[in-house]
């Protein structure tokens, strides 16, 4: 008699897993475009290994979710050919190919990872168009070098049951928001789900083992690292999710999930085998607030949230952008958090063109004039003369200097109390001093707007993707918690 884990995952995969059409679809543009990516290179003079990789190759692709990867594999200058492709000019060599390819594409995206590459939009679908070095088994010139082994590694080894295994695994993620190893989601990969199911065997066992996570999950198919010897994997890897590579025992592939992405998916596990629900593999249509609703959320919520709005054009390409955006993101995390103002969250909205939005919720806008400052404890003699030769006679302590609990300390004057003043003043420069990416800077010292609380409501209601991003934002409850009992 079927669980109903089991009637479900059947159900689930009767939506996600591509039909006979489909793939005969996918499979004539994926044939079409490495034949002509190959006529190509040799129209080019590039001697070039072309093949499809990713999930197409390995057949774990969902059905409404069929990204074509071919890869072009270049000589390596190791070669000592007069075909070789030095590191500097593989992106330049592969963007070249890819872009005369490109031609009948209806969307053109430049992407990047280590190096650039072309992704398009092709008779609907997207198709990625990379290059790589065609090396031997750990000789890597670059990281997508890999690529075509983990294709191999793959095949040799799921089963035919576990394709299907696999295709949940992915869809579950994407419903919940972890899939995806692009910077601007920083969660599971393709190849990372594939390497789970071959661990677990299955979706529920992978979602069993994850809702039974403490402090660590380690996992070496290949045995690289023989057993007993989990402290050398602690100095290898330091991060809470660790997957050895197979074809490479030097790397963790899981290195890129962002921890928040690993707990979310480790809660949605939890919640989902206590009340399985195929609302956990597909994410529902979301409806924005009211311009009326957001005003009353937000002037009565209590806290103040900060928007930090640029309309300046960024010239990159999304990963480098998204990259530049959290970096930008953390600085004035940490220049606002120096200053005493507690932060409750924060995170950065961008339509990856014109318009980028940092968002920072504060327990309050304006903080008290005066702030308490530790010394050091009493046994630190030197260091109490120097403190006590500083503060005793200054004009900006208001008490003090003092002892409490073996330290001396003074009640001060704080330099700013208003975070809007403190931001105004720090990012005139565009944030340089306090470590926002180059481009955020170029960005903030063009065109910057601070706003607090219901005074976004103007940019609200002119893009209807920021409506979404802000709406669930605001209730920071994942759609597959909504409803839980």
């Amino acid at each position: 008699m079927q669980t109903e884990l089991e009637a479900l995952s059947l159900q689930v995969l009767k939506k996600i897993t591509p039909t006979t059409e489909e793939y005969c679809r996918v499979k004539a543009l994926s044939e079409k475009l490495e034949q002509k990516i190959l006529e190509t290179c040799q129209q080019q003079c590039v001697k070039a290994i072309v093949r499809v990789e990713g999930s197409i190759a390995k057949d774990t692709w969902l059905k409404d979710n069929p990204d074509i990867d071919i890869f072009i594999r270049l000589p390596p200058v190791t070669t000592a050919t007069a075909d070789a492709v030095s590191r500097k000019k593989l992106g330049e060599v592969g963007l070249k190919i890819a872009q005369t390819v490109a031609k009948d594409a209806t969307e053109v995206i430049e992407r990047f990872a280590e190096h650039p590459y072309l992704e398009i939009i092709i008779d609907g679908l997207r198709v990625d168009i990379v290059p790589c070095y065609d090396v031997k088994l750990g000789e890597w010139q670059s990281a997508t070098d890999r690529t075509p082994y983990h294709t191999d590694y793959i095949k040799q080894h799921l089963t035919p049951k576990m394709l299907g295994e696999v295709r949940l695994l992915k869809q579950f993620m994407q419903g919940i928001g972890v899939y995806g190893a692009e910077i601007k989601i920083g969660g599971f990969s393709g190849y990372l789900c594939e390497l789970l199911i071959l661990t677990y065997g299955s979706f529920v066992q992978t979602a069993q083992a994850f809702a039974n996570y403490n402090k660590r999950v380690i996992i070496d198919i290949e045995h690289h690292h023989p057993l007993g010897k989990e402290n050398n994997l602690t100095e290898l890897f330091s991060e809470p999710l660790v997957i050895i590579d197979p074809i490479d025992k030097a790397r963790n592939a899981a290195s890129a999930v962002q921890i928040e992405k690993l707990y979310n998916f480790i809660g949605a596990t939890r919640t989902f085998l206590q009340n399985p629900s195929e609302k956990f593999f597909f994410t529902p249509k979301q409806t924005a607030l009211t311009i009326k609703n957001l005003k009353q959320q937000l002037d009565n919520r209590g806290s103040t949230i900060l928007f930090l709005i640029t309309n300046s054009s960024t010239q990159a390409v999304p990963d480098v952008l998204w990259g530049q955006l959290y970096k930008s993101k953390r600085s004035i995390h940490k220049l606002l958090e120096l200053n005493d103002y507690k932060i409750l969250r924060d995170t950065v909205w961008s339509n990856e063109k014109n318009l980028h939005i940092f968002i920072f919720e504060i327990e309050q806008q304006n903080i008290a004039n005066i702030k308490k400052h530790s010394g050091p404890p009493l046994e630190c003699s030197n260091e109490c003369t120097k403190f006590l030769n500083k503060y005793t006679k200054s004009n900006q302590v208001t008490a003090g200097p003092y002892i409490e609990e073996n330290k001396w300390t003074v009640e001060i004057f704080r330099k700013n109390t208003n975070a809007i003043t403190l931001l105004k003043e720090k990012l005139a420069d565009g944030g340089k001093n306090i470590g926002t990416s180059e481009i955020i800077t170029k960005a903030f010292k063009t065109n910057l707007t601070l706003l607090t609380n219901s005074e976004i409501t103007k940019t609200y209601n002119q893009n209807n993707y920021f409506k979404i991003f802000l709406t669930n934002f605001l209730s920071g409850k994942p759609h597959w918690l909504k409803n839980q009992q």
